[in-house]
């Protein structure tokens, strides 16, 4: 058959392992910690634009914040500070009825919709489909 991948727990200690390998090493240490530095901002960048859009936003800005978090401090805190935020509203909204939550959905809807017409979104759309209408076009002047 094949050689059987190990559990979660000798995975963990490996890395950690692996881990404290590179803190004896400056410089390795130090590029390290740039390279999750980047790749976590990208992220958490990358999630915040997301959140009013349908889709994993908030999900993105968690993880990109676990990822920070595995190197530094402050990104800890900003993770539990997020997470004592965010559980409560979402709770909360689990508990509305059909009809609250329906509403959520059209306010999201709205938010979406208003955005991607600040930022170009719809002008510039309609003008490649031919549908050219000035109120489509962004109020500050971004797109098509």
């Amino acid at each position: 058959m094949g050689a059987e991948r190990p559990g979660k727990g000798e995975r963990t200690r490996r890395w950690a392992r692996w881990r404290e390998g590179i803190r004896g090493k400056p410089a390795t240490e130090l590029a390290y910690r740039i390279v999750v530095g980047v790749v976590g901002l990208v992220m958490l960048v990358v999630g915040i634009i997301a959140i009013p859009y349908p889709g994993p936003g908030i999900a993105i800005c968690f993880v990109a914040l676990t990822i920070l978090a595995t190197e530094f401090a402050w990104a800890r805190r900003a993770h539990g500070w997020a997470r004592r935020r965010v559980d409560p509203v979402v709770a909360w909204f689990a508990t509305r009825g059909r009809w609250g939550r329906a509403l959520g959905t059209v306010l999201t809807g709205v938010v979406l919709v208003g955005s991607l017409w600040v930022f170009g979104v719809l002008g510039w759309t309609a003008s490649m489909l031919g549908f050219e209408r000035d109120w489509l076009y962004s109020p500050i002047g971004l797109g098509g």
